[in-house]
């Protein structure tokens, strides 16, 4: 696809190309590449960190993207409260660039035959106007030709905002929160996220997946926060 340019949505500059980012901005933004716990995409020498080791989650792995810092939580902030859906496109991409380069580097495990956008309360949805998650996952299911359900699993629980919550209430806050009607037997499924933080509504979901049958669960975040 040629090149489109546009301005760059960080420093204004007239050569954002088609993501909406300059080279210069698209090279300093913090990328997720540091060595990290496979499962949960924490910091680590690699290996499988202690909260894992102690009590592991119900998700078998992680890949973030970026890391939540200047300027991608502004980034992410404008995105879901802005409806600028045109973010959704960059994130979608660059993610697809991440995971390219990741099956170019090591042999695919588990691989992914369904993708789960996180789900959101349809009050919520009334609210916002639309699913942050779910732009994102129509790009990735088309690229990857992956199967995309957006049905399977429903928030069930109208729960308060977790971004005010410590680790202990949001887990509290977001037990229960998600319905899965549908059989998911034997199913190797990717959820997809803005943000990941403590991992909680992952955490929770992943959980309704695996007892609906699923068999491998893991995370496809845009950004991680660098701590939980």
């Amino acid at each position: 696809m040629p090149s489109v340019q546009q301005t760059c949505i960080l420093c204004a500059s007239h050569n954002g190309d088609n993501l909406g980012l300059c080279k210069p901005c698209l090279k300093d933004l913090p990328w997720h590449n540091a060595q990290q716990c496979p499962q949960c995409a924490l910091m680590t020498n690699g290996s499988i960190c202690g909260s894992c080791l102690s009590t592991p989650p119900s998700f078998d792995a992680t890949t973030a993207l970026l890391t939540y810092d200047y300027p991608v939580d502004g980034l992410l902030q404008h995105y879901k409260y802005n409806a600028s859906l045109n973010l959704a496109h960059t994130f979608a991409s660059l993610f697809l660039e991440k995971k390219l380069t990741q099956s170019k580097q090591s042999m695919m495990q588990n691989e992914v035959n369904l993708i789960i956008p996180m789900p959101m309360h349809q009050n919520r949805l009334k609210e916002r106007g639309f699913n942050q998650a779910l732009e994102i996952a129509k790009l990735l299911s088309k690229a990857l030709t992956i199967q995309l359900d957006y049905t399977a699993c429903q928030r069930t629980k109208h729960t308060p905002p977790q971004a005010s919550l410590n680790l202990k209430d949001r887990i509290k806050n977001i037990k229960g929160a998600f319905s899965c009607q549908q059989s998911l037997q034997h199913l190797n499924i990717a959820i997809i996220d803005d943000v990941m933080t403590t991992g909680a509504s992952l955490n929770e979901l992943a959980k309704t997946l695996k007892q609906a049958g699923a068999a491998h669960v893991e995370c496809w975040v845009m950004a991680r926060t660098l701590q939980k």
